[in-house]
């Protein structure tokens, strides 16, 4: 779990104390990476939390993204199972059981993931569901054009993610180009068909998701893709066309109406 300055600290209590004092399995430890300087709201919460539950803290002295918090965090883990946590997010009490449950069926799975529910303010009050494919073939083919996993629902062999260079930065797509190395390195995903994290959104997080940086993180992605074969021209051509038009040539207000109809249940 990755934690920042422009946490709410009372969220952050909350998203701990669900992948630990509500869960049915508990983990053997948790691994707070917090990134950058921190306000003296989330120090106290973060001193309170190491009294609650295992807390390893490992602290950059600047802000350095995702990518590297993530990275740190992998590297941190002292157990071969390793699973993702977003600081505000809250996850169901058999989160860990039903993936643990589900990784004893299919050993052979490197990442392991689920649903999401999205809420804004109070989680009785949800947006919408972000739901993808269960099985790696499935999975696999939904690849070529979306992100496959939710990522704050992940549980992975720390191992296998070790093997293609673990996280590495890629602005907002570094989940999703580590999954497109998995695969091209012949892993195995699965996501089981229930929620398993409620993830809190703000009113306009739909709208935000756009812009030309944001779509030229994602056009770079697919030129990945194409460049090591896992998509052909008609395809890249079509990701692109259809990103261009959602992320820059529509207005914020029709890009969240489009995200809410087209990506959300």
């Amino acid at each position: 779990m990755c934690v920042y300055r422009g946490d709410n600290a009372a969220d952050f209590a909350t998203a701990v104390r669900s992948v630990y004092t509500a869960q049915t399995v508990k983990p053997t430890e948790i691994i707070v990476v917090v990134d950058g300087p921190i306000p003296d709201t989330l120090e106290t919460t973060l001193a309170m939390l190491q009294d609650e539950a295992p807390l390893r803290i490992i602290r950059f002295d600047e802000n350095r993204g995702h990518a590297a918090a993530r990275q740190a965090g992998l590297e941190a883990a002292s157990t071969e199972l390793v699973a993702i946590m977003d600081a505000d997010d809250i996850s169901e009490p058999d989160r860990f059981e039903k993936q643990l449950r589900a990784l004893e069926r299919e050993p052979k799975v490197s990442v392991f993931g689920g649903q999401i529910r999205e809420f804004v303010g109070d989680p009785s009050n949800m947006v919408g569901e972000r739901l993808v494919p269960s099985d790696n073939g499935e999975i696999k083919s939904y690849l070529k054009s979306r992100c496959p996993m939710n990522l704050v629902t992940v549980m992975y062999r720390k191992s296998d993610v070790v093997a293609v260079g673990g996280f590495i930065d890629w602005y907002c797509e570094e989940d999703y180009y580590l999954w497109v190395r998995m695969a091209l390195a012949g892993y195995k995903f699965a996501n089981v068909p229930d929620v398993l994290v409620n993830v809190r959104v703000g009113a306009e997080m739909y709208s935000r998701r756009g812009g030309w940086r944001y779509f030229r993180s994602e056009a770079k992605l697919q030129r990945y893709m194409l460049r090591n074969k896992l998509i052909g021209l008609p395809r890249y051509l079509y990701n692109v066309a259809g990103r261009f038009a959602v992320q820059v040539a529509i207005p914020n207000k029709v890009r969240g109406f489009v995200f809410q109809k087209l990506f959300r249940k």
